[in-house]
């Protein structure tokens, strides 16, 4: 929870996409297309043994993003000099990471590990797509617009060609992808944020209000603090969500609404276990608050083994050992 939080507040320290000069831009187009060439080559390598066809593919894919860098740097040297400004990914706000090599190797001993591969590449072509028409969109230069503009269906292309490999495809292939993507869009727009903001709203109140429980046994000025902690934190959630990322290279969709579900399922997570406290025997209105935080948690277990595709025993321990232990320390503190 600490490192989701850190990770947030870090991208206050990031460049907006929209900030980017046309010769940064030509920068950050080159570095993408040399880290994803690099990890296409990888790709190859690893599937080559069991999966040559697919290997071949991802070749292919490499030796293209490899042409686009060339083509990238000639213009880059042709309009700004040779010197070409250090700026990666990580540097702008909304780009997405990219997992280590180092962690898929292991992966590719399970099943359904060449799906994950594909489904990664086709994530990175989706992304570099909407990277290049937003570039195209924000230039003046005619011969770099063009190259952009051509960049950009050409990754579009290779969409389908990542999650294809050896498959062909039909207008049922066609219509499943768009379903896909329209679940991707609600995941990344709704799903994710909320779930977000769930996790957080129920977690991180959980000290502060059973603290002030056990410390006081007041129920209204437990009431008091909890609704303060909630609101509190739903509205810090909620404009951490939107300065985050705008959404116009990740494709997470429009900050504000991204905000807003943050904001509110923050408020929530907090309220759940706030309102027990509107009763007013204190023990009773403890025993509902603790029931209602163990089905909170069961609920984000639930929502992230089937939207984020967590396995269960890493939602359950990610989750419900983190809250014991959040609600733990309040309980020992207000204790004390």
């Amino acid at each position: 929870m600490v490192l989701s939080l850190f990770s947030r507040f870090a991208n206050f320290s990031k460049r907006q996409f929209s900030d980017l000069s046309e010769q940064e831009i030509l920068a950050l187009a080159i570095s993408s297309e040399e880290d994803d060439g690099r990890i296409y080559e990888a790709y190859a390598d690893m599937l080559r043994p069991e999966f040559p066809d697919t290997a071949k593919i991802f070749e292919e894919m490499a030796e293209e993003e490899d042409g686009h860098r060339r083509a990238l740097i000639d213009m880059h040297k042709e309009k700004f000099g040779d010197n070409i400004p250090l700026i990666r990914r990580e540097h702008v706000r909304g780009f997405y990471s990219r997992k280590p090599l180092w962690l898929m190797r292991p992966k590719m001993m399970t099943p359904g590990a060449i799906d994950d591969i594909r489904k990664q590449a086709a994530d990175m072509e989706a992304q570099a797509h909407r990277f290049y028409s937003a570039a195209a969109k924000r230039t003046t230069d005619a011969s770099v617009r063009k190259l952009l503009g051509d960049l950009a269906r050409a990754e579009a292309g290779h969409i389908g060609t990542a999650m294809g490999a050896e498959k062909k495809y039909v207008s049922e292939d066609i219509k499943e992808e768009e379903r896909a993507a329209e679940h991707r869009q609600f995941v990344l727009t709704y799903v994710q944020p909320g779930l977000a903001g769930l996790i957080d709203g129920s977690v991180s109140t959980l000290a502060p209000i059973f603290a002030t429980a056990f410390a006081t046994q007041d129920t209204w000025t437990t009431f008091l603090v909890g609704l303060a902690a909630s609101v509190g934190a739903g509205i810090s959630m909620g404009f951490t969500e939107v300065a985050s990322d705008d959404g116009v290279i990740s494709g997470r969709g429009s900050p504000t609404i991204r905000g807003v579900v943050t904001g509110l399922m923050t408020t929530l997570g907090g309220l759940g276990h706030a309102l027990p406290y509107l009763i007013p025997h204190f023990w009773t209105a403890t025993y509902v608050a603790i029931a209602i935080v163990v089905v909170e948690l069961l609920v984000i277990t639930w929502i992230q083994h089937k939207y984020m595709e967590t396995p269960w025993l890493k939602a359950m321990l990610q989750i419900i050992l983190g809250g014991a232990l959040v609600l733990g320390a309040g309980v020992l503190i207000g204790s004390g």
